[in-house]
């Protein structure tokens, strides 16, 4: 079994508020959902123009689960363009 882990730095130029923030989060995770990635808000809870996501994906093989975690970080590209300021992708023992 692999696990691995994409830790995702967002800035939200657009964010006036938590509010506006969230909504952008949420859409993020509803696109995770459907790919059968768990996502969580990791830090920057606080802060309107930043958010960190991490992206938790498991499977049998090493490739697969890469996999999984690289079309998660294209769909947050694709469903909010620009904001993906760093990720990175660490597995897990």
């Amino acid at each position: 079994m692999y696990v691995a882990v994409v830790h995702a730095e967002l800035h939200l130029p657009l964010a006036l508020s938590l509010k506006d923030k969230r909504q952008v989060l949420n859409r993020i995770k509803d696109r995770m959902r459907n790919l059968h990635a768990a996502v969580a808000e990791v830090d920057h809870a606080d802060l309107w123009q930043r958010a960190a996501l991490g992206i938790v994906a498991i499977s049998t093989t090493a490739d697969h689960v890469e996999q999984q975690l690289a079309a998660a970080a294209d769909e947050i590209d694709r469903v909010e363009p620009g904001l993906v300021t760093r990720t990175e992708i660490e597995f897990l023992a």
